[in-house]
């Protein structure tokens, strides 16, 4: 890999977080400007939510010629968002298990895109255009199936095929954020709708979360195919994941409008189905309202690490506030994904050493904001000197 000199080692490391086995200090992902563009950014850590941290909208200072002309060059033009992404990795180095990868997505949810939905791109977003009409029966609307000749699914083939000849095996192309369950149905129905669907037709409910199911695996083995390493390796967008197998972030965002029960009716068995077709898979938990359902996720056994989001404002996931839910995270088993961002470099020390004294150097992953070389080299010589295979005092 061109851009990652300790990329095997990386790779190691990644292996043992899964298994919660990782040796040294936790995982890191670090990103710092080389020196010589400093004076291009304005000195301070980039951050954003997950659908901008590190995607293709944080580059700051492309030159005139690599700028997007229109939303098609942005998303769709396979040469001009290799060379962009090329332009970033010379003037960034990849530090620790931070890695080069190219975000691929049609925007986040995009099995919904493929089972009829239209896209909209924007500079800052892309949603989904509800397709099944809020007046309609269920019984009125077709199967959601695999259809190879969906054109955003032949689209985004393309893009990334595209991606895979320019690139070559000099970084990762991501795995696409698919999507699943109930979050697809509500960008095919429109949530509010769905909400009801639920209530008052759960039958059909569950039989269309089965299909999208079996659908998803249709739309996720074809993309494997073209952004597998030779290793067989997969990495996540957005996320900054690899793992050495099939991986993907699995999710349900709807979750957070739903009673237990309606979570273990529409939801549970889904998910399970899908860890147990994939080799590594990580639960993205968003939002207070999803706690509730933290308990059961720990039941599946496919799930091998928890990113929880505690929303677009407030504290990052290093506040005591969320030991709540790392405490049960650890005693399943399983490994922590936490992203970092309140504060400053000594605030991130600050958290982050608690977070590792209390669980452990062997299951977590601290996703830091890019930072100056200097901030990054302050960084990792305190976390090789203080956070190296250390135990945690957390009982369980």
């Amino acid at each position: 890999m061109l851009y990652k000199e300790n990329w095997e080692e990386t790779k190691k490391k990644f292996d043992g977080w899964w298994h919660q086995s990782n040796t040294g200090r936790p995982l890191m992902h670090v990103v710092a400007r080389k020196p010589e563009i400093e004076s291009l950014s304005d000195g301070q850590p980039h951050e954003g939510g997950m659908d901008q941290v590190f995607c293709q909208g944080l580059y700051y200072d492309l030159p005139e010629d690599l700028k997007w002309k229109d939303m098609d060059d942005k998303y769709m033009n396979p040469e001009r968002m290799v060379l962009r992404y090329r332009d970033f990795c010379k003037k960034h180095l990849f530090l620790a298990e931070a890695f080069p990868n190219l975000e691929t997505n049609f925007g986040p949810g995009s099995t919904a895109a493929y089972l009829g939905s239209d896209i909209g791109f924007k500079e800052d977003t892309v949603w989904f255009k509800p397709c099944i009409d809020e007046d309609s029966d269920w019984d009125d609307v077709p199967e959601l199936k695999f259809d190879p000749e969906n054109k955003w699914f032949k689209k985004h083939l393309e893009v990334i095929e595209g991606c895979r000849k320019y690139a070559g095996e000099d970084f990762c192309l991501d795995m696409p954020d698919l999507m699943e369950n109930v979050d697809v149905l509500s960008s095919l129905r429109g949530a509010q709708t769905l909400m009801m669907d639920m209530i008052e037709d759960p039958d059909a409910i569950e039989e269309r979360v089965k299909q999208v199911t079996k659908a998803y695996f249709s739309f996720f083995d074809r993309f494997y195919d073209l952004v597998k390493g030779k290793d067989g390796g997969n990495s996540y967008s957005c996320f900054q994941i690899w793992a050495p197998g099939r991986m993907a972030k699995l999710q349900c965002d709807a979750s957070a409008m739903m009673s237990t029960d309606f979570f273990d009716d529409f939801v549970f068995d889904s998910l399970k189905e899908q860890t147990e077709k994939l080799d590594y898979a990580m639960y993205h938990l968003d939002g207070p309202g999803a706690i509730r359902h933290l308990d059961h996720l720990m039941e599946i056994p496919g799930i091998n690490a928890l990113q929880w989001t505690p929303g677009d404002t407030g504290p990052d996931g290093t506040c005591e506030e969320w030991d709540k839910i790392y405490d049960k995270v650890i005693a399943a088993g399983k490994s922590l994904w936490i992203k970092v961002y309140s504060g400053n470099l000594e605030d991130w020390i600050r958290n982050c050493d608690r977070i590792v004294q209390k669980y452990g150097s062997s299951s977590v992953m601290f996703y830091y904001p890019e930072m100056s070389l200097e901030q990054a080299q302050k960084l990792l010589d305190y976390a090789d000197a203080h956070w190296c295979d250390v135990k945690g005092t957390f009982q369980h």
